[in-house]
């Protein structure tokens, strides 16, 4: 370690940069986060992002005992199924989700703009709003300077780049490490949850999260997000003194927008959508999700007439290529600066908070044996390029979310969306598969491996 105090220099203050600059700052390590936004509200952060227990336990070690009870209690209500459905509306499995009562055992639904506030709370003085970075470069007394588009700079002794899946960082550091485009674009909406759309929906779809097999390799996912608080922001009858008190003081809940709300996601090969989807917003980008779901339940299709126009958009889905491991440095990253992965198995943002947590135990080793900076770093990109990887290839096998999967296929697809629908009828309706199939998916969300 150098012979000053050790500084870490963060670029990003996302999921995983936020959670790595708590753990630091708990354990009094100096560190500044430098965030492209210009405010803490700033970006279109409200959809859901599902906190499984791999997450729980990153954000649990890395933030302060009060804030981690806080992002609890801000979480909507937890899944109670898990089920299956065709485009119009039939049940094709229904999985009953574990009721736990251990809150880091389970997944955690969020919404990314309250996760956002939690981690921002309480880091005025750390975080650096408006700085976009632009290059670095690394001096001979160990240190690295960050220099940003205002004609800034920051100096330290280790630069996390936490700058996600455009990282600038990367580019300069691995210029080698490729972002592929993994074939499919997603179109996401948000519906207000009113007593009108909530009256569309039946109990086991709202209490849960609903994957849709379309025809024709259209793919969709539905899921209620429900909150402690109402739409004026106040909390509402019924919840506990606790989360109550936790709520009301919090003032993060003055930034976030988040109110109750259906999330309806829909998703295909990239060629199935017009050439200009990228550049379509609001009602325009509404028609395009109404002209692709048009043999779709008149329900779904009513939900998604009702969308908030300004929260549909389109998501090109990405992919990190693996790299092979490089010479450690004073240089490193996290989460989507490094790997990438397509939303297949919903563990993007666990993955980041995952490198956090375990970045974190490395450089407070470190600091306490007075040991070598680079091999803490070393250790560290050495665990994270094995699972993290691992992660990314896991994801584009699953639920369509590589454009090469064979349920896009002309001939064939018809056929392998009917297998993939068998297997999940079959599983549901024979209890040791379905206790099998239920075990396994928290297995794997919950993995350290």
């Amino acid at each position: 370690m150098p012979g000053r105090p050790l500084h870490v220099i963060v670029i990003g203050a996302g999921t995983g940069g936020m959670c790595l600059a708590h753990g630091l700052r708990r354990a009094g390590i100096s560190v500044a986060v430098y965030e492209r936004y210009r405010t803490r509200s700033d970006g279109l952060l409200g959809y859901r992002v599902g906190i499984n227990p791999t997450g729980c336990r990153a954000l649990r070690e890395c933030l302060p005992p009060e804030l981690f009870t806080t992002f609890l209690a801000t979480c909507a209500r937890a899944p109670r199924f898990f089920n299956v459905l065709t485009g119009q509306l039939h049940r094709t499995a229904s999985f009953a989700l574990r009721p736990d009562a251990d809150p880091t055992s389970i997944d955690q639904s969020v919404s990314r703009m309250t996760l956002r506030q939690i981690l921002l709370t309480d880091m005025d003085d750390v975080v650096h709003f408006g700085k976009t970075f632009t290059s670095y470069e690394q001096h001979d007394d160990g240190t690295v300077t960050a220099h940003f588009g205002d004609g800034t700079s920051a100096t330290g002794d280790l630069l996390v780049a936490a700058d996600g899946t455009h990282s600038a960082v990367r580019r300069q550091y691995l210029p080698h490490a490729e972002v592929k485009d993994a074939g499919s674009i997603n179109i996401a909406s948000k519906i207000p949850l009113t007593e009108y759309t909530r009256s569309l929906l039946s109990d086991e779809i709202r209490g849960g999260i609903s994957l849709i097999f379309g025809a024709g390799g259209l793919m969709g996912v539905l899921h209620v997000m429900e909150f402690k608080w109402d739409q004026r922001g106040s909390v509402k009858p019924g919840v506990g003194v606790t989360d109550a008190s936790l709520i009301g003081s919090w003032p993060g809940l003055l930034y976030d927008n988040t109110r109750d709300c259906i999330n309806l996601i829909i998703w295909s090969a990239a060629d199935r959508f017009p050439e200009d989807v990228m550049e379509l917003r609001g009602e325009r980008l509404a028609k395009v999700a109404l002209d692709l779901t048009r043999n779709w339940h008149p329900t779904l299709r009513e939900l998604l007439r009702h969308s908030d126009p300004g929260s549909v958009i389109p998501i090109k889905v990405a992919t990190s290529v693996p790299v092979e491991p490089w010479k450690s440095s004073n240089i490193t990253l996290l989460g989507d600066a490094i790997h990438t992965m397509t939303p297949g198995r919903g563990v993007g943002a666990n993955t980041a908070l995952r490198d956090a947590a375990l970045l974190r135990r490395h450089l407070v080793a470190a600091v306490a044996d007075a040991g070598p900076l680079v091999t803490a770093v070393a250790d560290y990109e050495t665990e994270m390029i094995r699972y993290g990887f691992a992660r990314v290839a896991d994801s584009l096998r699953t639920n369509g979310t590589n454009g090469d999967d064979p349920i896009y296929k002309p001939i064939i697809g018809r056929f392998a969306m009917l297998a993939a629908r068998g297997y999940f009828s079959v599983t549901s309706r024979l209890p040791p598969l379905r206790r099998k199939f239920v075990d396994e998916l928290y297995n794997y969300r919950g993995a350290e491996s």
